[in-house]
């Protein structure tokens, strides 16, 4: 019997889920701006923000971890590949889903959100700030480390407790509360990438959204599977 509609309904879960999460993170960013039109301390709005993104995407994960094991992110993705998780041949779907899950975000924040706020996209894509390139790569690298680090060892790993998605919530939103000055904490391409394809406007430094997070996933992905996963089981 075919499991064609089994992989589907994974594909429209990745989808789904960072449609849920990217709405929502971005979503804050661009609530935030309106509510306040720029009065909003900066302390406040990156609590806010981190809030929504750590809430957002605990949602996300628990949602849809049934059914596609909620990765809602290329890098998550990639380094569950690299820790013998996910089967080579689901890793672009996934990706593409998530791409496209995330694109839809910003589109419908484009469409929905007053004018009153300014461009929904530019408030709710990350932005590089007093920093260079080569640190705001190593920042979403060592954040995104955390992450991956965090999804094995609170769903992936079978001594896992039972959690859901809080415990990558609470990661995310301690990385932003860290990392968000300075890159916006996205730890995500398709988080960063989404919003931008949306606009048509990718900034000089876009693809640090890619390098950082993609370097950083595999880093934990084989360091889990290698060092502290009992025995590399699978």
């Amino acid at each position: 019997m075919s499991n064609e509609p089994d992989l589907v309904r994974r594909y429209v879960a990745e989808l789904l889920g960072t449609f849920l999460f990217v709405f929502v993170g971005a979503g804050s960013a661009v609530a935030s701006q309106y509510l306040f039109l720029g009065t909003l301390d900066p302390g406040a709005s990156l609590l806010i923000a981190a809030l929504a993104n750590g809430l957002g995407l605990a949602i996300g994960i628990s949602a849809t971890m049934g059914i596609s094991g909620g990765h809602l992110n290329p890098a998550v993705t990639i380094g569950l590949l690299l820790g013998k998780k996910i089967r080579g041949k689901d890793v672009i779907p996934y990706i593409i889903a998530q791409l496209v899950g995330a694109t839809i975000a910003g589109l419908l924040l484009m469409a929905v959100s007053p004018s009153a706020s300014g461009s929904a996209v530019h408030w709710g894509a990350p932005a590089l700030n007093a920093i260079t390139v080569a640190q705001g790569t190593a920042f979403e690298l060592i954040m995104t480390f955390f992450l991956v680090l965090t999804v094995y060892g609170t769903i992936v790993d079978k001594r896992a407790p039972k959690m859901g998605g809080f415990g990558v919530g609470l990661i995310v939103l301690a990385d932003v509360l860290v990392g968000g000055p300075f890159t916006g904490a996205a730890m995500n391409p398709a988080r960063a990438t989404g919003p931008m394809i949306a606009n048509l406007s990718f900034p000089s430094f876009w693809y640090i959204y890619w390098i950082g997070p993609i370097i950083g996933g595999a880093l934990a992905g084989l360091v889990y599977n290698r060092v502290l996963e009992k025995d590399g089981q699978n």
